[in-house]
């Protein structure tokens, strides 16, 4: 549902770091809306984004291991905090990584106002962290899994639950493996394994679907051939994202079933599950030159992902009423000043905040007045 009230734009005002990757210890106070961290390549900038991301379910924007966000230095945890200023409302939010008594197993820690939560997804009722990273600009040539992450990142952002439920789905995709390649596999054991398959899958497949829809509406809402952040074209390649929009929903969990079932012995031959949501691509098309993005040039597949995070990021806001926290990792590098400029626009009508880093300095000037320009030196911000 999209809201009709302004979203609320939760700003992160203080940021303490224990022991995370480069730091041992940080903390820094932020007043703008728009905060911009340069220094050399290899000072820190990116692993304060990462720190952040990592209060959005998951492993955050580099896909860690949670322990190697630990200091090496260090004891082997680490502690992230905010101070979180969301609707005159002042909340900490913290997460960390705790090594505990010699025999007991390391586990992450979350709390809300020092009060212990189960999980990240928590935040999500606070904030809704969305990033952009240099390793993703190679997204449309690269590979469908590559896709399929993207697309589950972007669901997940306006479906809280939607990461939980892919997981469950991995988690039972490999029990029906291990049965299938028992020599006398069960079928009692594999009907019930595929029966969770089948509603997890088609929840999978909707919750995608639904969050392409919007924002395919969404964009051709705002439809603009003009800018400098070209519009995508989206769809899904795959059965099931395709059935759950023309049949019920318990109707393509029967026919699922039944095609789990019909292809036991292929699946066993392959050691994998070959149909399904974990086989589906996100298919995206350059809007104003109706071309497949693969096929786009280096700078245009670039413009027009950043095109596509932005649009997503009004999305986030039109439908959970929270302005995203945007984390856009040397985002400005490769575009030139009137690019540059036309992000900058773009970002400040969002809502939210916006962390970007960057090499060199002086792609941020415009902002000065406007924004938190921070130097990274090693361990150090200031």
């Amino acid at each position: 549902m999209i809201s009709a009230d302004p979203p609320l734009a939760p700003r992160v005002r203080r940021l303490r770091l224990a022991d995370f990757r480069s730091y041992a210890a940080l903390d820094i106070a932020i007043l703008s809306p728009l905060v911009a961290l340069t220094g050399e390549n290899g000072a820190g900038k990116t692993n304060i984004l990462e720190a952040l991301s990592l209060f959005s379910p998951g492993r955050g924007l580099r896909g860690a291991e949670i322990a190697e966000c630990a200091r090496r230095q260090g004891a082997g945890g680490f502690a992230v905090s905010i101070d979180l200023d969301s609707d005159d409302r002042l909340m900490q939010l913290g997460h960390g990584f705790e090594i505990g008594a010699p025999g007991e197993t390391p586990a992450r820690r979350f709390r809300i106002d020092r009060v212990p939560v189960s999980s990240a997804r928590a935040f999500a009722d606070h904030l809704r962290p969305l990033w952009l990273t240099p390793a993703m600009d190679g997204l449309f040539a690269g590979s469908a899994g590559d896709r399929r992450r993207f697309l589950d990142r972007l669901t997940m952002s306006v479906d809280a639950e939607h990461g939980a439920r892919a997981a469950r789905l991995e988690r039972a995709l490999r029990n029906r493996n291990r049965l299938l390649a028992e020599e006398q596999a069960d079928s009692r054991w594999l009907t019930a394994a595929e029966r969770e398959i089948a509603a997890l899958a088609v929840a999978v497949a909707a919750a995608r679907r639904d969050t392409v829809e919007r924002l395919r509406a969404l964009i051709a809402a705002e439809r603009d051939d003009a800018s400098p952040f070209p519009f995508a074209e989206l769809s899904i390649d795959g059965e099931l994202e395709r059935l759950v929009g023309e049949e019920p929903a318990l109707r393509v969990e029967d026919h699922y079933r039944s095609v789990l079932a019909a292809m036991r012995r292929r699946d066993a031959a392959a050691g994998r599950t070959l149909s399904g949501p974990q086989a589906s691509d996100l298919l995206v098309r350059h809007g104003p030159k109706d071309e497949a993005a693969r096929a786009c040039s280096t700078g245009e597949q670039k413009a027009l992902l950043t095109g596509l995070v932005l649009a997503h990021a009004r999305l986030v806001a039109a439908t959970t009423g929270t302005a995203p926290l945007l984390l856009l990792d040397e985002i400005a590098a490769h575009f030139d000043a009137l690019r540059r400029e036309a992000l900058f626009e773009a970002l400040a009508r969002i809502g939210g905040q916006v962390w970007m880093t960057g090499a060199d300095p002086r792609v941020f000037d415009s902002l000065t007045g406007r924004a938190d320009l921070l130097r990274v030196t090693p361990g150090r911000v200031g």
